[in-house]
């Protein structure tokens, strides 16, 4: 089930969303409200882990670059988390996202990072 594909938790310092195996139009809602959900988080990052992600599609890209938006509207952080498949690293690239997502090497990248990079206000 595509809502299955899509899971929150909180850590300190940050809300991570997971998004596990293919995404598509079929995962875009839940991946949607699980990233908007976050901006109503205590925590002053959210985390989107793509580390066990096998395929995203063009629907799953306008969600993260939406999220993307809110969270700066927001004075907040997004960071999409890897280690990415090549699919998704292909996507970024040849759709040229890679240059307005923020990107870490891994989870514990992503949290260790979040206090060298304050939010923006």
């Amino acid at each position: 089930m595509p809502d299955e594909a899509v899971s929150h938790a909180d850590i300190p310092g940050a809300r991570v969303v997971r998004l596990v195996g293919e995404a598509d139009l079929d995962t875009a809602e839940a991946l949607d409200g699980g990233l908007t959900a976050a901006l109503g988080s205590e925590q002053p990052l959210t985390v989107l882990d793509l580390s066990r992600t096998t395929f995203a599609d063009s629907t799953v890209l306008g969600v993260l670059l939406r999220a993307h938006t809110l969270h700066e509207q927001a004075g907040r952080r997004l960071l999409l988390a890897g280690p990415l498949d090549d699919v998704l690293v292909r996507l970024f690239d040849v759709t040229g996202t890679r240059a307005h997502l923020r990107f870490a090497a891994d989870l514990a990248q992503a949290v260790g990072d979040r206090d060298r990079h304050p939010e923006r206000g």
